[in-house]
Parts: structure tokens; C-alpha cells; sequence
């Protein structure tokens, strides 16, 4: 479901955006903008794209290899 919002903005700002984003397509484009900061991932999608990224869990992997040799080095 969609809600209507009034917001206030520069005139500048306003002829600036229908020139770059076009009249009918401000709404879309601020959306767009807006909905990383107020609606977050679920934290399973999260761990997916994560575990996607090949260089990152190589890099993890070497890391976590080279502190379990740290651990067994230390006394108890």
C-alpha cells in the first residue's frame, strides 16, 4: 500500500529534480533514496549476500584459521 506525503523543499531543489529525475518519477526516485535509512535487510538475506562474496569469506577463513593457531599457543 502506497501513502500520499506532502514535504516542503526549495524551488531549486524541486526544478532540479524534475529536470534530472523527470515530473513523474520524483516520488520513485526520493523512495529510492529514502528506503535503505528506514527499512533494514533481514538479517537472513544479510548473512546471504555476505556469504556471496567470495573474496570476504576467503579473507574470513584466513583470518580465522591464523587465530586458532594463536589460541593453541596460549597457556591456561
Amino acid at each position: 500500500m502506497s501513502k500520499r506525503l506532502t514535504i516542503t523543499v526549495d524551488d531549486r531543489v524541486y526544478r532540479g529534480l524534475q529536470t534530472v529525475v523527470g515530473r513523474r518519477h520524483i516520488s520513485q526516485f526520493i523512495e529510492s533514496l529514502v528506503r535503505p535509512h528506514v527499512i533494514g535487510k533481514s538479517l537472513e538475506s544479510e548473512y546471504r549476500e555476505m556469504a556471496a562474496d567470495e573474496l570476504r569469506e576467503s579473507e574470513a577463513h584466513e583470518w580465522s584459521e591464523a587465530t586458532l593457531g594463536d589460541v593453541a599457543d596460549e597457556t591456561r
